[in-house]
């Protein structure tokens, strides 16, 4: 199987009509282990991981020191530089390594992509987010929720990113999506984890009734009887702006060759190989 730097082919782009993509000499920098890339960003994967699950778990220690808006801005001030590196490294590399497959001349291939990403925000970003906590601008807290997407599955998040990562893995197929995919499920595991064990010590019996009455695994709780689906619990304003979320982002897809030229030529992007 041939070994690949670079690339820019993502759905609705020309890749996906078929027709060749040239290679970019930005993006493709020379290595002398194909599998370098992989590595690396199995590091900032890591790295990000001990950041922001750390930081969520001295998250009662920070607030009574500082408060929850500062330590909320903090975290953040962390976080976001952090996952902006993340994301552009994955997208400046996203073809490194073994082409495990190329599914994308089929004719089914995008919208399966499209239709699995749609749902999967569905997940990631659950109408149960109080959005003016996010910036700080109300004073966050820390919450039991037990309606809406919920009642599917307890960790709405770790099923959001599983579909994310499955979609996109189909679409790319090379050795270091694959990497970069198993990374952001085995962090988001252990959040499914560490979120349990935060919410236990914080909310005792309170959280072990909702755990009794939910389930990890999407839909299981509901198969079984312990939940029922509410359809008005997801027709909240907050399901349109996850669907407006998509359409930007479907729009933005023709300009990630763009940004991972632009993040390849930088000092880090050189530095970290």
């Amino acid at each position: 199987m041939p070994f690949l730097r670079g690339g820019c082919g993502e759905p609705g782009s020309m890749a996906a009509t078929g027709a060749p993509v040239p290679m970019n000499p930005a993006i493709a920098m020379a290595s002398p282990n194909p599998h370098h890339s992989s590595l690396v960003m199995l590091a900032l994967l890591l790295a990000f991981a001990l950041l922001h699950s750390g930081g969520a778990s001295l998250r009662a220690w920070g607030a009574e020191r500082i408060g929850e808006r500062a330590w909320r801005l903090l975290f953040a001030a962390m976080s976001i530089p952090a996952a902006v590196v993340v994301i552009g490294y994955f997208l400046a590399h996203r073809y490194d390594g073994i082409r495990l497959w190329n599914l994308q001349d089929q004719p089914w291939i995008v919208p399966v992509v499209w239709a699995g990403t749609a749902v999967s925000f569905l997940f990631l970003y659950p109408a149960t987010y109080n959005l003016l906590e996010i910036p700080a601008l109300l004073k966050p807290q820390v919450r039991l929720y037990a309606t809406g997407i919920i009642r599917v599955s307890r960790h709405p998040q770790a099923v959001g990113q599983i579909l994310w990562c499955a979609t996109h893995l189909l679409w790319i197929g090379s050795s270091f999506t694959l990497c970069a995919c198993a990374g952001l499920i085995a962090h988001h595991l252990f959040a499914v984890w560490n979120g349990d064990r935060r919410l236990a010590n914080r909310f005792g019996a309170a959280f072990e009734e909702l755990k009794a009455s939910t389930s990890v695994i999407p839909f299981r709780a509901v198969l079984d009887g312990r939940q029922q689906l509410v359809l008005g619990e997801f027709l909240r304003p907050a399901q349109l702006g996850i669907a407006i979320a998509v359409a930007v982002f479907w729009w933005a897809h023709r300009f990630i060759g763009l940004g991972a030229t632009a993040f390849a030529r930088t000092g880090l992007a050189h530095w970290l190989g």
